[in-house]
């Protein structure tokens, strides 16, 4: 019958097939889509590529990518080979097959449905075996680079005697060989063994043998393979515990050889290996055997040995001969812990010296004129006065200064003899968050850029509280002279800015209106190029990027832009200080950026964690201070680079720093050419060098116990000290060092210094001071002096002197009166300066008071052995602390409240009128303070003091002429 139905009369659609038209779609759309995925990768790798060449840096591109690529694909191909040869030898050795068991049949099914994609199954299992493989190894690039191209470091350890570059370069080599060879071994086994077993070379529940003699002999050589490596393994813990970390009651992160190391684990390790290499053979020789019996045998007594030899052995030295005489059977190894680990922070050369604590000066006017010399005390708190300079100097809400500011030295140009002063700086960054409108177009292409640094006096404050400014408005100006003030770079400039094209650039603003730019300073990506504009576009999730119209010739694209991400971009072998700095270095601005080589292999150094070590209060509040540590357990640690980055340009240069570094020479060697010399370190910029903060804190950090010398002591515990935690707040973190021009006891004159303190562990009073010639030009630059205070008596600590502060009566009274109303208190640093003896605090106060609630400067608090003064100024509140007057400011001594009779009317009246302007200056401080009265009173004494200069050399030029013709 024919067909009646009103379908189609052509050929019929078979159920459930899609038609052509939709599988070509759906053909094109996995097309797409695995077009897509690759332009996606493509454009990672192509980004990259633009941006080190952009830098000049490409060559650390390509050594890093091709040492991953050459190790994927070596280690890749080993591992996927090494398990495809035993599986597909495994198969080679099947039986043939006979009656069938029960086990048999049930197999038999997955035989036969396997048996069409044997050989696609076996490619797919290798190449996934392949690809894990490969990428785990090319996460070592560095560690074959550093094995590769390891230097000596010339010294050797003191139990082995090998040099320190075999534990720091090879060992970690050696270790992912060694790892890389059990995962190869124990895959190939596993793959084998279900291999024979699926094909009946391995047998559970049939009867008869359980395995064929082929699977055993097989199976025997990679348990064989398995075993000899476990007896390399044993042999390379030997030197393994030379920087093996333990817990140790002297010390956390104990690392090296202790007494039961050396007497039990290193012997241990050594029979250990003998039986792993017997025990192999013995797996070997089932090739000619064909039984298990021996091996098994072998392998029960390795374990048993591990078991007793390696545990229960050193447990018994421990417990009968370390314990009951510890302090002597430990000693000879923590004298080894205590060089090592002071030459592996470079604290070896520590100077340690006695300090009384208590001045034996006597005299008042003395003491007084010391405090002038021994520090040029810094009363402008960079960690504070940031939102200052932000409502005095922002001009514009586009602009923003760091939450911390810097600390550096420029040469004062108020007639001070040229002398370089302590400067707090800060630069006036880009803040997209104070534009007048975000979109595209103003986020990337108008504001782009910040301008110009600010600069104030460190040591001193107007009368209204507020920062002396050397460098100041918009455009800067003041004592930096010209230099180029566009700052594309920076601390706060986390985004990405297109510059250079059609579209101009909001430069700055004055009285004459705004005023607009175009980039010149050649660096970034050109997007001339559809290409990189494409990636681009992929790259940062852009597409706008891709088609418009403010992209055009000359378009440049820059990215990673603050100054620590370029540097760790360009060296990824370092670890990057927390703190980067702007310096006006040769016309331009430089941010300089501390970097530092590590290692954690050095023998019988203890280990610190770098993250924890350099935290404290300011780290706890403001994240983009962190070290940046490739490494965070070190035991070895070098500031070996100073690197730049150009705050217009974004160039960086990397500089070698420390010329002794083998771990610097070693990096050199795989990225020749990144580092320049040393000698390239020009004048103007060596300036502006000191000494990194979080290598000190690392360094601090270790002092607290590895101060001391002796193992004895050490053993005790009676010396650990600990970093105290800040006083200014209740954060409870350690408080931060502290850059200060100051005078050691040692020394002649200031220096440029960044200093501490210590206290007690687990007690507040003062156990040493710490400071470090931080001025790079010096030739003591780097050497750390530590004032150790007796143990007999106790000098009060920060959280002492601070805890004085706030309940001394009078203070208390006048810090409630300044809190009156909306206003709030935030205490400065407290500084230490040790002086003739004794230790000098001094902690300025700040107010923020008012709508605007930014910081001034009303009170400066200074404490002197247990006398404290809360003063306006910091001469007013070391005059009242020491009683007098510095001779710098002091009218002349006359021995009386009242002028002396000089017997010249002139002379005298004048010294009336001083004595006067002086006492009305004086109660001007007291009243308020009245600063008009106070400027008054000043300049009264300024004329008084001056008339009575010129009648008195009057009088003496007649007097002398008078003796002339008595002697004639």
């Amino acid at each position: 019958m024919p067909d009646r139905g009103g379908g189609p009369t052509g050929p019929r659609m078979r159920a459930g097939r899609p038609s052509r038209r939709v599988r070509t779609l759906l053909m094109t759309l996995g097309v797409l889509a695995v077009l897509g995925m690759a332009f996606t990768m493509f454009a990672g790798f192509w980004t990259d590529w633009l941006w080190y060449r952009s830098v000049h840096y490409s060559s650390v591109f390509t050594t890093t990518l091709w040492t991953k690529i050459g190790l994927f694909f070596v280690f890749g191909l080993l591992m996927a080979v090494a398990v495809g040869v035993n599986s597909w030898l495994a198969h080679r050795l099947r039986p043939p097959l006979s009656a069938m068991s029960m086990e048999q049949q049930s197999l038999d099914r997955y035989r036969m449905g396997i048996a069409p994609y044997k050989k696609w199954l076996l490619l797919a299992v290798t190449a996934l075996v392949g690809l894990i493989a490969g990428a785990s190894a090319a996460g070592q690039w560095r560690t074959w680079l550093m094995w590769v191209n390891g230097v000596p470091f010339h010294q050797k350890d003191p139990q082995f005697h090998l040099d320190v570059s075999f534990y720091a370069f090879d060992l970690p080599w050696y270790r992912f060989l060694l790892g890389f060879g059990f995962a190869a071994a124990v895959l190939c086994l596993i793959a084998a063994a279900l291999t024979h077993y699926l094909y009946g070379g391995l047998r559970v529940t049939s009867p008869g043998a359980r395995a064929t003699a082929a699977a055993t002999g097989h199976l025997s050589v990679l348990l064989g393979i398995f075993v000899a490596l476990k007896a390399v393994a044993y042999w390379l813990d030997r030197y393994g515990l030379a920087v093996k970390s333990s817990d140790f009651k002297a010390t956390d992160n104990w690392t090296g050889l202790r007494y039961v190391d050396a007497n039990a684990y290193l012997p241990a390790k050594t029979i250990l290996f003998c039986i792993a290499v017997i025990c192999a053979l013995l797996f070997f020789a089932t090739l000619w055997r064909r039984t298990w019996q021996l091996p098994v045998i072998g392998f029960g007594l390795m374990v048993l040995s591990a078991i007793l030899i390696g545990g229960l052995y050193p447990a018994i030295v421990q417990k009968f001969q370390v314990q009951p005489n510890e302090q002597a059977k430990e000693a000879p190894y923590v004298q080894k812990n205590l060089k090592a680990t002071r030459e592996a922070y470079d604290i070896d050369d520590t100077q340690v010296t006695e300090y009384p604590g208590k001045s034996s000066t006597e005299d008042p006017t003395r003491l007084r004129d010391d405090a002038n010399d021994a520090a040029s005390i810094r009363i402008v708190d960079p960690n504070i006065v940031s939102p200052t300079f932000q409502v005095l100097q922002q001009m514009k809400n586009y602009y923003g200064f760091p939450t911390n500011l810097d600390v550096d030295r420029y040469p004062s140009k108020d007639g001070k003899n040229g002398k370089d002063q302590d400067t707090v700086l800060g630069l006036r960054e880009l803040n997209l968050d104070g534009i007048p409108k975000n979109n595209w177009i103003n986020d990337h292409f108008r504001y782009t850029h910040g301008f110009g640094a600010v600069a104030a006096k460190g040591t001193e404050a107007n009368p209204n509280g507020e920062p002396v400014f050397t460098e100041y408005d918009l455009p800067s100006r003041g004592d930096l002279g010209t230099y180029e003030q566009r700052v594309y770079y920076g601390e706060k400039t986390t985004t990405y800015s297109i510059v250079g094209g059609p579209q101009k650039e909001i430069d700055y603003s004055d009285n004459d209106g705004e005023k607009t730019t175009s980039y010149r300073g050649g660096s970034g990506v050109n997007l001339d190029n559809p290409v990189n504009r494409a990636a681009y576009a992929v790259a940062f999730n852009e597409p706008q990027i891709l088609y418009s119209g403010a992209i055009g010739k000359g378009s440049r694209i820059l990215y990673n832009r603050t100054p620590k991400e370029r540097v760790e971009a360009v060296a990824p072998w370092l670890t990057i200080d927390g703190d980067a700095y702007p310096a006006v270095v040769n016309h331009r601005i430089q941010w300089i950026v501390d970097a530092y080589t590590t290692t954690n292999g050095y023998p019988y150094a203890s280990r610190t964690t770098l993250g924890d070590t350099t935290a404290d209060s300011l780290t706890a509040t403001n994240n983009s201070r962190a070290v940046v540590a490739q490494q965070n357990q070190v035991n070895y640690i070098r500031n070996s680079v100073k690197a730049t980055v150009d705050a217009y340009t974004g160039d960086v240069k990397l500089y070698e720093w420390d010329t002794k570094d083998p771990v610097l020479k070693t990096w050199m060697k795989a990225f020749p050419g990144t580092v320049k010399a040393k000698s390239a370190i020009s004048p103007d910029l060596l300036d502006h060098l000191r000494y990194p903060q979080d290598l000190f804190k690392v360094q601090r950090e270790l002092l607290t116990r590895y101060h001391v010398t002796d193992a004895q002591t050490f053993l005790t515990g009676s010396e650990v000290w600990q970093v105290p935690d800040d006083p200014t707040n209740k954060s409870g973190d350690a408080v931060p060092p502290y850059y200060l021009s100051m005078k050691m006891p040692d020394q002649a004159q200031q220096a440029f210094s960044l200093s501490t303190t210590f206290t007690p562990n687990g007690r507040y009073n003062l156990s040493a001071f710490m400071s470090v010639d931080a001025e790079a030009g010096s030739s003591e630059y780097g050497k750390i002096r530590l004032l150790k205070l007796p143990t007999s008596t106790t000098v009060d600590g920060p959280k002492q002197v601070q805890s004085q502060f706030n309940s001394e009566q009078d203070i208390a009274a006048a810090i409630k009166l300044l809190k009156g109303g909306d206003s709030d208190i935030e205490y400065g640093n407290l500084l230490t300066v040790p002086l003739d003896g004794g230790l000098l605090y001094v902690e300025p106060v700040y107010v923020r008071g008012g709508g605007l609630k930014y910081p001034l400067l009303r009170k400066v608090l200074v404490t002197y052995e247990g006398k404290t003064a809360f003063e306006n100024t910091l001469e007013g509140a070391l005059d009242k602390v020491f009683g007098t007057k510095s001779s710098a400011t002091r009218p002349p001594d006359t021995g009386t409240t009242n002028p002396p009779d000089t017997g010249n009317p002139t002379v005298k009246q004048a010294l009336q009128d001083a004595q006067k302007a002086f006492d009305a200056g004086q109660r001007a401080l007291k009243d308020g303070p009245d600063w008009d009265a106070y400027a008054t009173a000043q300049k009264d004494l300024k004329d008084a003091l001056k008339r009575a200069e010129e009648a008195q050399s009057k009088a003496g030029g007649t007097s002398g002429k008078n003796g002339g013709r008595s002697k004639g």
